[in-house]
């Protein structure tokens, strides 16, 4: 399918490259100075640095984003999917500044990983042992009660188009941890920006899907929530 879709011409590509990755070598080189004065301004930081993400993808990349579904106006779990780095800044600006999952190898950038951790990042350690675990849900809890969201890739890193991985078991432990409302996310970011292959021009889809109670069983969230996040996929 994404075959069929026009190949961005390379001076566009270039361009983007150009513009994003060269102007966000000063904001992301000024982060730890907004860590520095407050989470609240750290918070700005990235929501502008997000906003010139955006602005660059849609005048240069040509690549238009489209929203489907509603979400809920207070904080909630968000279970998302992910098949590019676009969704990761995009979904950032969208949910006003989640707490949002990092994993290890990010968190230990020096200087950087200090600036994350700081904006309340939680960090993710793929070894999956019982220790990493408990400091990932404490740092969840302590978002929950800054009355901020949470976002998390539950199939565990970016996945290709067509691929449904099954949820990671984080996922159910934050869902009942935390007993906010949960709103599956479903994207299709990776026909127009594969991690490997031409980027191509088109619409991306972010889709909100319907809010899930908390106080579900495992396997019925884990379901629904599987369901709702491939919901866009071919």
């Amino acid at each position: 399918m994404s075959d069929l879709l026009p190949v961005i011409p390379r001076w566009r590509r270039w361009a983007f490259d150009l513009v994003f990755y060269g102007g966000s070598v000063p904001i992301v080189a000024t982060t730890p100075i907004s860590a520095l004065i407050g989470r609240s301004t750290l918070i700005a930081h990235a929501t502008a640095w997000t906003s010139f993400h955006r602005w660059a993808v849609r005048r240069l990349l040509g690549i238009e984003i489209r929203i489907e579904g509603e979400r809920p106006s207070g904080p909630a779990l968000y279970a998302a999917k992910h098949q590019a780095m676009f969704e990761t800044l995009e979904l950032q600006r969208l949910l006003d500044g989640p707490a949002m999952a990092l994993k290890q190898e990010l968190a230990q950038i020096p200087v950087w990983g200090w600036s994350a951790r700081r904006y309340g990042a939680l960090v993710v350690n793929r070894d999956g042992s019982a220790a990493a675990l408990r400091t990932m849900m404490r740092e969840a809890k302590a978002a929950k009660a800054d009355g901020r969201s949470i976002l998390i890739f539950p199939e565990g890193t970016r996945v290709a188009p067509g691929e449904t991985p099954p949820l990671k078991s984080g996922f159910a432990g934050l869902y009942r941890l935390l007993a906010l409302p949960t709103v599956p996310v479903a994207v299709d970011s990776g026909r127009l920006l594969p991690r490997r292959g031409l980027r191509r021009r088109g619409t991306i889809t972010i889709r909100f899907g319907e809010v899930i109670p908390p106080g579900l069983p495992r396997e019925e969230v884990e379901a629904r929530v599987h369901a709702a996040m491939n919901a866009l996929e071919r």
